[in-house]
This record gives C-alpha cells, sequence and structure tokens, in this order.
C-alpha cells in the first residue's frame, strides 16, 4: 500500500510524526509531500529534524499568500503529485489550506481521503480553519476522530461510515518527547527563567495580530501580568510588531520561534500558557499546564475540564480575571477523552485494512 501524506504547517508534522512511524513499522510506503505553507525553517524544517520525520519527497514551496490564492496554487500542484505517485489513499491532518487542497485535489481524482483531527467544530465560521475542516471532512472516507464530541458532531451533520474514535497522535507526540525535551532542551537556563514562575504566550490570528490597537491592547495586558511572558514571535506577528516592542512591554520576553522539543520544554514548565493557537491548547492540556485562550471559542471542548482551558477572547479584564482564577497546583486533567490507545497504531491499522 502507498500513502500520500500533505503536510504543511507546524501541528501537522507534530501529529504526523508518531503516525508516520507507525506506518513504517507496518511496511506502509508512505510519500511525504510538503506543501510550504510554513516555509521558515524555524517553523518547518527543525521540526522535521527534532521529530524524526523522513525528509519529505517533495516540497511544492507555495509559500504565503491570500487564502485563496494560496489555495488554488495548492491543489494544482497536489494534484500533479498525486498523477505522478498514484497512491491508494491520501492522508491529511487539521484544519489548514494545505488539507482542504489535499483533500479536494484526491477527491477529483477519486482517491480516498483519510483526515487526522476529523469532527473538530468550532462554529466560528468567520474562521478560515473552520471552512477547512468541515469541507474536508465531507470529502473523506476515512475519518479519524480524536475525541467522542468529534464523532458527535460528525453524526449531527450526517457523516457516520468510515468514521473511527481513534484518540489523538498529538498525545502520542507529547508522551513520546516529553522525556527527551526535560533531558536536553536547555531553553529555561538559555532564557533565565526558573519553572512555574513565567507564562508563555503565543500570538498569530488575524483578529488578534492585524488591527495594531488590538495587538496593542493585547500586548498591554501582558505586560501587567505579575510574572515574566516568554514570547515565541510567529513570523506573521513579527511584522505586526512595533520597532520599540522590547521598550514597551518590558515584561515580555521577545524571541524567536523554537522548535517542538524547546516548545514542550517551556509549556511544560510555565505558569500558565496564554494563545489562540488550537494545538497549544491541547499540548498545555497534555501537560496539565493552564491555558487562557484568547479566542471566543474552541474546538476542543474537552480541554474546559475543570478551568484548565479559560477562554477569554482578548479583552485586558477578562485575561487579568483568568490569571487569578488558575486552577490550584496539582489539579488533575482528564486524559480519558483523548482516549486511552495509541492514536497512531490505531491509525495505521485502520489505514492497512480499510
Amino acid at each position: 500500500m502507498k500513502v500520500l501524506t500533505v503536510l504543511g504547517a507546524r501541528p501537522q508534522f507534530i501529529k504526523s510524526a508518531p503516525v508516520s512511524q507507525a506506518l513504517r513499522a507496518k511496511n506502509i510506503e508512505e510519500y511525504l509531500l510538503h506543501t510550504g505553507q510554513h516555509y521558515d525553517d524555524r517553523m518547518s524544517k527543525v521540526f522535521f529534524e527534532e521529530l524524526e520525520i523522513p525528509e519529505p519527497d517533495n516540497n511544492l514551496q507555495i509559500g504565503s499568500g491570500p487564502h485563496g490564492q494560496q489555495t488554488g496554487r495548492m491543489l494544482e500542484a497536489i494534484e500533479q503529485e498525486l498523477l505522478a505517485v498514484n497512491p491508494d489513499k491520501l492522508l491529511v491532518y487539521g484544519d489548514t489550506n494545505s488539507t482542504l487542497a489535499g483533500a479536494l485535489a484526491a477527491t477529483k481524482l477519486n482517491i480516498p481521503v483519510a483526515h487526522v483531527e476529523a469532527g473538530l467544530r468550532s462554529y466560528n465560521r468567520e474562521m478560515p480553519e473552520e471552512h477547512n475542516r468541515v469541507l474536508t471532512d465531507h470529502s473523506s472516507t476515512l475519518l479519524f476522530c480524536p475525541t467522542r464530541n468529534a464523532v458527535q458532531n460528525l453524526k449531527d451533520e450526517g457523516i457516520m461510515e468510515g468514521v473511527h474514535f481513534v484518540g489523538d497522535p498529538m498525545l502520542d507526540a507529547c508522551k513520546h518527547f516529553l522525556p527527551i525535551a526535560n533531558e536536553k532542551s536547555w531553553i529555561l537556563k538559555k532564557l533565565k527563567q526558573n519553572p512555574k514562575d513565567y507564562f508563555l504566550i503565543t500570538l498569530h490570528r488575524p483578529s488578534n495580530v492585524d488591527d495594531p490597537i488590538v495587538l496593542d491592547r493585547i500586548l498591554k495586558s501582558l505586560n501587567s501580568l505579575p510574572n515574566p511572558v516568554v514570547f515565541p514571535v510567529h513570523p506573521r506577528t513579527r511584522k505586526q510588531l512595533p520597532q520599540t516592542a522590547n521598550e514597551q512591554y518590558s515584561n515580555l520576553q521577545f524571541i524567536e520561534p523554537v522548535g517542538y522539543i524547546d516548545m514542550l520544554k517551556l509549556c511544560s514548565h510555565a505558569k500558565a500558557v496564554l494563545t489562540d493557537s488550537g494545538g497549544l491548547q491541547k499540548e498545555a492540556f497534555f501537560l496539565q499546564t493552564p491555558c487562557i485562550t484568547l479566542r471566543n471559542e474552541t474546538e476542543w471542548t474537552e480541554t474546559l475540564f475543570n478551568q484548565a482551558n479559560q477562554i477569554v477572547g482578548n479583552n485586558p479584564d477578562s485575561i487579568e480575571k483568568a490569571v487569578k482564577n488558575l486552577p490550584p497546583t496539582g489539579t488533575c486533567y482528564n486524559l480519558e477523552p483523548f482516549g486511552f490507545k495509541r492514536a497512531s497504531t490505531e491509525i495505521s491499522n485502520i489505514l492497512e485494512t480499510a
């Protein structure tokens, strides 16, 4: 069997690492196609190196651009790859433009689509990711759901065939790489931060970073937090920061994007995580670190258990209130909704037999 896997962004690299390993263990041939959606080495190459993912068989180097233009360029290029490689199945992850372009290209060629992270819904149709999720799910033959809520979401939309509750491969990655991060990462010493004495922040959503007034409001609220704030800055966000950011927001430690090993170390030892990322909400939950989500909704409703994840939008008063109401140290988060079995093994077993 030959599977063509489409990857394009940081969260997809992380999820694919244990799945690719499981596929190789079954001698399933995997052709890795990188769209180049994340093209900065700090957001792409470093993850392949750290996570021991094989080098992509091809990198389309699509790069950034408006959603329609980027997706269209990917669709055309992926179609050519599918015609050349002729895989038995196409495997996509998550909710990016790479995900949708891969699913559409394969569907047009009658190649079965397998979607990892199927069934997630934020019910915010202003987010491009929500459209990508819905359209990909309705194009897929195999739908690998990370939670039972995701299974129910698909059922509510009339999708019941080919649906499998497999758990979350990102949990597999966290379990495997956390001991390695604790042993090998020196990021805390490099940044001169003590465990549980700093906040970790990531921002990249257009609703938070594209408007200078909104971004300034968020950064001012972070600047007033009682502990220092470590801020690995996404390339998109870096373009929006004022040149005097270090002086204006002196409580924030602006750093370049970090690899997965360093991010695991930072996340697991933070006092709390503040983020507008879907993946980091989950990683914080898996690592038992409180999370404050700077959005008005989440597709990961399971993380709201015991206030492990608080949804606050980008209102400074709400951010301050959430920081004051973090769950007590030692609060145990329930990982059961994300499955007891090794998700990557379940996915490879189904791909082999379906």
